[in-house]
């Protein structure tokens, strides 16, 4: 992305947003080459990932036994690879140049579709999907693909962002232009996810779902507005009309 508008921050030398290229349509995965220098950046155009991958790192359940698979959808950098600890973590992303990078932090790299997992059926103790529901054009398959890796007994953990004018409001019109929020451009709005969706098709697959709102805690963002010091938390809320994360367990007898 070029074209950076420039802003001064207190404490802080000057920064550059990235602005979206109008070379690069929304949700164009070419934008991800574009900011491929900006995952190792806390403050950055992925700031807002970084501190949802803390938030996703404290759903997972503890890793009980050897050998146990967690499988990373739309990894990224790995940012919540520093985070997963006693599995063996597998990243998978359609961005090279973002696997390029998620191998630093020693997951095991995998380029493919989330459409069609290159995975054998029941391989994943553990499946996350940040950020990814709502990038893709047929989450029914996506969810299809999740189910068949899914061990019965296993846990998937997710965040997207749900199909209302406030999402819309919030992280497209509002949300890309403050500090923090995400680059622009990175979302289609008419990709996002209403979670009635979600339960519906995962259900089909004998996983059900708990799902909640999420927000940063506003003292931790206006200290990141004023000296970006970080991380910002999230706080649960009642309200999925925005930004929503969620959980779902596969019925422990559960068959294919």
């Amino acid at each position: 992305m070029t074209g950076a508008p420039r802003a001064t921050h207190i404490g802080q030398r000057e920064r550059v947003r990235p602005t979206r290229s109008i070379s690069r349509p929304r949700n164009d995965l070419r934008q991800y080459d574009d900011l491929q220098d900006e995952w190792g950046r806390g403050d950055g155009a992925f700031a807002a990932l970084h501190w949802l991958a803390r938030s996703r790192a404290e759903l997972i359940p503890h890793a009980d036994g050897e050998d146990v698979v967690l499988l990373d959808l739309a990894c990224g950098g790995g940012l919540l690879a520093p985070m997963v600890k006693g599995y063996r973590h597998v990243g998978l992303d359609a961005v090279a140049s973002a696997l390029g990078v998620a191998v630093q932090h020693g997951l095991m790299p995998v380029q493919g579709d989330v459409h069609h997992l290159p995975f054998r059926p029941a391989c994943a103790d553990v499946v996350v999907a940040g950020e990814i529901f709502e990038h893709i054009a047929d989450v029914e398959k996506m969810i299809d693909e999740i189910a068949r890796v899914l061990r019965p007994g296993g846990v998937v953990i997710f965040d997207t962002l749900n199909d209302t004018r406030w999402s819309r409001f919030s992280m497209v019109t509002v949300g890309e232009r403050a500090p923090g929020g995400p680059p622009p451009g990175i979302h289609d709005p008419d990709l996002f996810v209403d979670p009635s969706r979600l339960h519906a098709r995962f259900a089909r697959h004998g996983i059900s779902l708990t799902t909640w709102g999420l927000r940063p805690a506003v003292i931790d963002y206006l200290r990141f507005l004023v000296a970006r010091q970080r991380p910002v938390r999230f706080v649960r809320t009642k309200s999925v009309a925005g930004l929503y994360q969620g959980v779902g367990r596969k019925d422990p007898s559960w068959t294919l």
